[in-house]
C-alpha cells in the first residue's frame, strides 16, 4: 500500500449553446425580422484548493470531469443561459502539470493556498442567433453559428504537504504518538512498522492566537530515495517544511554507534535531494522510558561529546515534550514564515 498523492484526470470544459434562426410571428406583422437569441457560454473548470482535503485519493476513483454545455438560443431575442463552471477541490499543496499528447508535461498551477483557484479548461462560447446576420441586402437570414466547443485537457495531480514541521523518523519511532500529544490530531497509532500511511497533519496553538502545522511524514526506511518501502511518495512532502523533527526511537538505538538511525536517513534526504539535508533540523531521541537511567545517561553523554543537540523525550508519558514545543517554536520564528515552494 502507499500514499495516494497523484492522480491524472481528464477534464472537459463545456460547449458553447448554439444560435437560433428564428423570425417574428406576430399579428398584423406578417414579415417580421430576424430574433434568434444567442447560445450560452459552457461551463469552465476550474481547480480549487480546500484545507479541508488531504488526499487525492477521489480522483483516483473518478477520472474524467465534464462541465455543462451552454443552453441554445431561442426566439424572441432570447438568450440561452450560460452553463454553471465545474469547481473541482484538492488539497492544499497540489501541484497541477498538463499532460500533452506526446507524454511531456508542464506545470498548470501550484495551489498554496487555501481557496486560491485556476480556470484550466474554459468553456466554449454560445453561438450568435440570426439576429447579428440582417442586413440591407439580407432581411431574413437563415444563418446561426454553432456554439464553440470546450477545451479538454489531461492533468497530472500531484500533492505536496504544506506545513511548518516535518516529523522524520523510522517506521514505529512515535511519531503519531507525538502529534497526537501536542496537538489535536488523532492519528493511528499501533507498535507496528508503517501504522501512518498518509501524512498527518496537526496545528500547535499559543496563547497569542499563532499556530504551527506539523506534518507526520510516514516512517522511511533504507533507500527510501530510491523508492523502496514508501519512498519518493513521502519524500517529496518533506520538501515543502521549514523545520524538521528528526525522531530516533529509544529502541533502534546501536551499541555501537548509538545514532546511526539519524545517519542513515540524513542519507536517503541527501541521495533524493541534497538541499534537503540542508533543512534544519531537532535531533529527538523518543522512548527514554524504555531506557535505564545509566543508559540513558550514557546516551545524553555521547551527544555531548560529538556536539549534537539531543531532545529526549517520551511522547507517551509526556518527557521532555514542554522543552522540545518551546524550541520548535523558536527555530520556526527564526526561520521565518515563508514555506519552500
Amino acid at each position: 500500500m502507499r500514499f495516494v498523492d497523484e492522480a491524472e484526470i481528464t477534464v472537459r470544459s463545456g460547449k458553447g449553446g448554439a444560435g437560433c434562426v428564428s423570425f417574428r410571428r406576430e399579428k398584423f406583422i406578417p414579415k417580421g425580422g430576424p430574433d434568434g437569441g444567442d447560445g450560452g457560454k459552457g461551463g469552465d473548470v476550474i481547480l480549487r484548493a480546500a484545507q479541508k482535503l488531504l488526499t487525492l485519493y477521489d480522483f483516483r476513483l473518478k477520472r474524467l470531469y465534464e462541465a455543462r454545455n451552454g443552453r441554445p438560443g431561442m426566439g424572441r431575442d432570447r438568450y440561452g443561459k450560460n452553463a454553471e463552471d465545474l469547481v473541482l477541490d484538492l488539497p492544499v499543496g497540489t501541484l497541477v502539470f498538463e499532460v500533452f499528447p506526446d507524454g511531456s508535461q508542464q506545470q498548470a498551477a501550484d495551489l498554496t493556498e487555501d481557496g486560491s483557484q485556476v480556470t484550466v479548461c474554459e468553456g466554449g462560447i454560445g453561438g450568435r442567433g440570426n439576429i447579428h446576420f440582417k442586413s440591407p441586402t439580407n432581411r431574413a437570414p437563415r444563418r446561426a453559428e454553432p456554439g464553440r466547443p470546450g477545451q479538454e485537457k489531461r492533468l497530472r495531480l500531484e500533492l505536496k504537504i504544506l506545513a511548518d514541521v516535518g516529523l522524520l523518523g523510522l517506521p514505529n519511532a512515535g511519531k503519531s504518538t507525538f502529534i497526537a500529544a501536542v496537538s489535536a490530531a488523532r492519528p493511528k497509532i499501533a507498535a507496528y512498522p508503517f501504522t501512518t500511511l498518509t501524512p498527518n497533519l496537526g496545528v500547535l496553538h499559543d496563547d497569542t492566537g499563532g499556530r504551527l502545522v506539523i506534518a507526520d511524514i510516514p516512517g522511511l526506511i533504507e533507500g527510501a530515495s530510491r523508492g523502496l518501502g514508501l519512498g519518493h511518495s513521502f519524500l517529496r512532502h518533506v520538501e515543502r517544511t521549514r523545520l524538521l523533527v528528526h525522531i530516533l526511537s529509544a529502541e533502534n538505538l546501536d551499541e555501537r554507534d548509538p545514532f546511526a538511525g539519524f545517519a542513515l536517513l540524513d542519507a536517503e534526504l541527501a541521495a533524493y535531494d541534497p538541499e534537503l539535508a540542508r533543512k534544519p533540523q531537532l535531533r529527538v531521541l523518543n522512548k527514554i522510558d524504555l531506557l535505564a537511567p545509566e543508559a540513558l545517561a550514557a546516551v545524553r553523554a555521547e551527544a555531548e561529546r560529538r556536539g549534537i543537540e539531543l531532545f529526549c523525550i517520551s511522547a507517551l508519558r509526556g518527557d521532555g515534550l514542554a522543552e522540545l514545543v518551546a524550541e520548535i517554536r523558536r527555530r520556526t520564528q527564526t526561520l521565518g514564515s515563508d514555506r519552500p515552494a
